[in-house]
C-alpha cells in the first residue's frame, strides 16, 4: 500500500514538473534587462570591439621587442659552372647549403613606440566606456519596453471592465424596455455599445500582444510567443533626484555618464597621435645582428703530388662546414629623414585636424549631455503634473459617472448619455494608467543621468 501511495505521490509530482516545465515563466524587469545585456547583439558587437582593442595593445607591446628571423637554404646547380676547388669550368652538379640568423630592434624612433602603447591603453578605455554605454542605453530601452507592456495590460483590465459594466447596463436596458419603462431605442443604443466595448478590447489585446512582442525582439528571443512580463504595481512617488537643482543633476551627470568619459579618451587618444606623427621627423636608430653559416658538397683539395697535380678528397662533414664557416654580423643604423614626399607633414597635419575634431566632439558632448539632462528634468516634470491632472480628472468622470448612473435608474437619463459618461470616465482611467507609466520612466531617466541603476527603485 505504501509502494502505490509512493508511486502515485512520484507520478504526480513528475507530471506537475512536467506542466511547469512547458508553461512560460512570467519575466521581471531586472531578468529582462540581464537576458538583454548578455544576449544583445550590438552588446556583443561591443565587447568584440572590446577584445580587438585589446589585441592592438599586443601589438603596440610588441614593437619594443626585437625581430628575429631564421633563414636557410640548400640549392642545385646543374651545368656549367666554376669548380670552387681547382677554378676551371666543367659540366658538373654541385650543392650548397646555408643557415642564418637576423635580429634587429629599435632603439630610438621619436618615442612613436611609447605613445603607441600609451593610445592603445586609452583606445581599450574608450572600448570600456563604449560597451557600458551600450549596456546603459539597451537597459533604458527594455524599461521602456517593460513599461509600455504593462501599462497595456492595465488598459486591457480596463477596457474589459468597461465591457462588463456595459454588458450589466445592457441586460438591465433588455428588462426595463420589456418592462415598457424605457424605449426601443435606448436598448439598440445599449447594443451598439457593447459591441464598441468588444472592439477596443481586441484592439487593446493587439496593442499588448504587439508590445510583448517588441520587447521579446529587444531580447533577442526566439520563442516571443510565450513571452510574458510578471505582473507589478509600480506605484510613483516623488523621486529625491527631482528635489535636486537642475545644476546639481549635470554637475553629476559630468561626473557620471560615459559619454563625456568617451569624449575625453578619444581627445586624449588623438593627442597621442599626434605625438606619433611628430615622431616620424625625428631620426630613429635601430640594432641589428645577424649569423650565417654554409656548407658546401664539393670535394676539397688537400695538396699537390710530384707531378704537380691537385690531390682532392671528399668534403668535410656538414656540421664541421657549418662550425668552420659561420661568421657574425652587428651594429647601429642611423636614419634621418630628409625628404619622403610630404608623408610626415601630411600625417602631422592630418592628426592636427583629428585633433581639433576630438575637442569638437568632446564640446558638443557636453553640450548635448546639459542639453538631455534638463530635457528630462522637464520631461519628468511635466509627467508628474499630468499624472496628477489624470486624478484629478478621473475622480472628477468618475463622479460625474456615478450621478449619471443615478440619473439614469430614475429615467432622467437615456442610455446613450449614460454610455458617453462611462467612455470619459474609462477614458480617464486609461488616462492615469499612460501618465503614471510615463512619469516613471521619465523620472528612471533623471535618475539614471543621476548614476542611479535602471532597475533601482522601480
Amino acid at each position: 500500500m505504501k509502494n502505490k501511495q509512493f508511486k502515485f505521490g512520484f507520478l504526480g509530482v513528475l507530471l506537475l514538473s512536467i506542466s511547469s516545465w512547458g508553461q512560460s515563466k512570467p519575466w521581471t524587469l531586472r531578468e529582462c534587462v540581464d537576458y538583454a545585456l548578455k544576449n544583445n547583439i550590438s552588446i556583443k558587437q561591443s565587447e568584440l570591439d572590446l577584445q580587438s582593442s585589446q589585441i592592438s595593445k599586443k601589438d603596440a607591446l610588441g614593437n619594443f621587442l626585437p625581430n628575429i628571423n631564421a633563414n636557410a637554404s640548400h640549392s642545385w646547380n646543374i651545368g656549367l659552372n666554376q669548380n670552387i676547388t681547382t677554378g676551371l669550368l666543367e659540366n658538373q652538379t654541385t650543392q650548397y647549403t646555408s643557415a642564418g640568423l637576423n635580429s634587429n630592434v629599435t632603439i630610438y624612433n621619436g618615442l612613436q613606440n611609447v605613445n603607441r602603447l600609451r593610445r592603445s591603453n586609452l583606445t581599450i578605455l574608450s572600448s570600456q566606456y563604449q560597451l557600458a554605454k551600450m549596456k546603459d542605453d539597451i537597459g533604458l530601452n527594455v524599461a521602456n519596453a517593460y513599461l509600455q507592456v504593462l501599462f497595456n495590460k492595465e488598459n486591457v483590465k480596463v477596457q474589459k471592465d468597461q465591457l462588463a459594466n456595459d454588458e450589466r447596463q445592457l441586460a438591465k436596458t433588455e428588462e426595463l424596455v420589456k418592462a415598457g419603462s424605457i424605449a426601443r431605442g435606448d436598448l439598440l443604443d445599449a447594443q451598439a455599445t457593447v459591441a464598441a466595448d468588444r472592439q477596443k478590447v481586441i484592439a487593446a489585446e493587439n496593442t499588448l500582444f504587439l508590445s510583448k512582442l517588441s520587447l521579446a525582439q529587444l531580447l533577442q528571443l526566439d520563442d516571443f510567443k510565450n513571452f510574458d512580463t510578471a505582473d507589478a504595481n509600480y506605484t510613483p512617488s516623488m523621486s529625491p533626484t527631482l528635489s535636486e537643482s537642475p545644476e546639481t543633476i549635470v554637475a553629476k551627470a559630468k561626473q557620471e555618464r560615459v559619454e563625456l568619459k568617451i569624449a575625453r579618451t578619444n581627445l586624449e587618444a588623438a593627442e597621442k597621435d599626434l605625438k606619433v606623427a611628430k615622431g616620424a621627423y625625428q631620426p630613429s636608430i635601430t640594432g641589428f645582428y645577424g649569423f650565417g653559416t654554409r656548407a658546401s658538397y664539393s670535394d676539397r683539395i688537400v695538396g699537390i703530388d710530384a707531378n704537380g697535380n691537385y690531390i682532392l678528397t671528399g668534403p668535410k662533414s656538414l656540421f664541421d662546414q657549418f662550425s668552420d664557416n659561420k661568421g657574425h654580423n652587428f651594429g647601429l643604423q642611423l636614419s634621418i629623414p630628409i625628404l619622403n614626399g610630404f608623408s610626415t607633414s601630411n600625417a602631422v597635419a592630418r592628426s592636427k585636424i583629428a585633433l581639433e575634431r576630438s575637442k569638437i566632439a568632446q564640446k558638443q558632448a557636453e553640450l548635448d549631455l546639459e542639453r538631455n539632462v534638463f530635457t528630462a528634468i522637464t520631461d519628468a516634470k511635466g509627467a508628474l503634473n499630468a499624472y496628477e491632472s489624470a486624478q484629478t480628472a478621473l475622480e472628477a468622470r468618475k463622479n460625474a459617472f456615478e450621478y449619471a448612473q443615478e440619473k439614469f435608474k430614475v429615467g432622467m437619463m437615456n442610455s446613450f448619455d449614460l454610455s458617453q459618461a462611462q467612455t470619459l470616465y474609462t477614458n480617464a482611467q486609461s488616462e492615469v494608467i499612460r501618465t503614471k507609466y510615463d512619469y516613471i520612466f521619465k523620472v528612471k531617466v533623471v535618475e539614471f543621468y543621476f548614476g542611479i541603476p535602471i532597475v533601482d527603485k522601480l
